[in-house]
This record gives C-alpha cells, structure tokens and sequence, in this order.
C-alpha cells in the first residue's frame, strides 16, 4: 500500500480536527455567530498583524489557510472582499456557516496552497495565519509572489523555532491545545533567506519573548506585565526576535 503523501497526511489531520469542533458547534449553534472582533485578541500578536494590512475597504484579499473562518469575516466586515481558502472541507464548512451567521460574503475554496488555482495577480493582500509552516515555504511563498498584485502585502504569523529551549519545550512539555500534525515545523532562519528571495521588503516582528510563559496558564495580570515587558524589551532590541515564540511576517510585492 502506498504510503499517504504529505498533503494528504495534513488534510486528514485537519479534517479530524474540525470534525471535532464542528460536533461541539453542532451542540452550540449560538457560538458561530459569537464576536469575531474577539479573534483579534485571541493571540497578542493578531491585531498588530491585522494593522500591516492597512485598510481592506473595497480590496481583494485572500484568507490562506482559513480555518475556522473568523479572520475572513473579519476582514469581510471591514468591508474587504474576501476568497477564503483551505484544504480541509471540514474547517470550510465551519467557515461557510459562520459567514452565514455574521452575514457577510466570503467566497470559499478547497485548494492546496501550494498550487492556488487562481489568476497571477488576483490579489491585492494575502493574509495567513499559522499555514506556512505546514508547506513547503518556498512552493508556497512562489504561489503567494504569483497572485499578489505589485504593490500588494502579505501578512503570515507564523511559529518560530529559532529558540532551542522552546523547541524543546514544544516536544516534549504537556500544555493545553498540544495539536500538531506529523510534517509541521516552525520556521526557521532558513525559510526567511528563502521569502526573502522572493519578497526583498520583508520585515519580521518577534511576539511572546517572556509572555509565552501565558501556555502554564498564568492570571490573566501577569500575562498582560509580561505582554507589556515584551513590547518594550522588542522594541529597544529587536533582534531578541529570534528567541520569541511567534513572528509577524509582512511582504512587499
């Protein structure tokens, strides 16, 4: 028997993974049309992100990897208009019925991000949350270069594995919400030289140096000290980025 191939592996891991949201959605109908706003604070590094796009009003942008649906609603009410993306039928299915519940158009799309099926420069922004690292970054980031108009952005956070200790921690630690699949790896100094490549104006923030110590479940004051402490400690010493948790990635065509 063949072995299953790379792609196949993540759109098995993903549809499992919304399968499982989608029976406790099933049971909870009312939190599909729950505030998409909070999306924006779910992480500390997503509204900072969101910001890199400038304003969405009247602009094409493609959601890449969408998920559950809660960043393209966003971005559809900011009155973008928004093709949602994703391998995974399951997570459109969640995406298409939490579009219907906030009432807002989102075109969505079953497609590998790795072959977009989608015209050179249909795009105006590309946003991305924590998909990169499940491709292979130089087909991906090819496919992103090809359909964003010039003089577009792309907006990827992305997981950093430039800190050994985390690295480590991330293998071998217990913490809530564990889930990987087998073929995911954080992005690594490497990947960068390859965006950069692609997208000479690149800029890369740093997100959670002390604060992601919020993953042992910290009050809530603590993790807002810490979040306060890593902005100004990031901010006086920029390259401390490299021991962060996550990273914001914007790319200039």
């Amino acid at each position: 028997m063949t072995a299953p191939t790379r792609r196949a592996r993540e759109q098995a891991f993903h549809d499992g993974q919304a399968e499982r949201r989608w029976r406790t959605l099933a049971a909870e109908p009312a939190r599909l049309a729950g505030s998409a706003e909070e999306y924006l604070d779910h992480e500390s590094w997503i509204r900072p992100a969101f910001a890199q796009l400038g304003d969405v009003a009247g602009r094409r942008v493609l959601d890449l990897g969408c998920g559950h649906g809660l960043a393209a609603i966003v971005l559809a009410r900011r009155q973008a208009h928004v093709t949602a993306l994703d391998l995974s039928r399951g997570y459109l299915r969640e995406a298409r019925a939490r579009a219907a519940a906030h009432a807002v158009p989102i075109d969505l799309v079953q497609a590998d991000a790795e072959r977009l099926p989608f015209a050179d420069a249909s795009f105006d922004a590309v946003w991305g949350h924590a998909i990169l690292h499940h491709l292979r970054v130089d087909a991906a980031a090819n496919e992103v270069r090809r359909v964003l108009r010039p003089g577009g952005v792309a907006v990827f956070c992305e997981p950093w594995g430039g800190n050994p200790l985390l690295g480590w921690a991330r293998r071998w630690l217990p913490y809530a919400h564990k889930e990987r699949t087998p073929d995911e790896q954080p992005l690594r100094p490497a990947d960068l030289q390859v965006l950069r490549g692609l997208f000479p104006r690149l800029e890369c923030r740093g997100f959670q140096l002390m604060s992601m110590l919020r993953r042992l479940e910290l009050p809530d004051a603590w993790v807002a000290a810490l979040d306060r402490f890593d902005h100004r400690l990031l901010e006086a010493w920029p390259r401390l980025a490299q021991w962060c948790r996550y990273v914001v990635l914007t790319l200039y065509r």
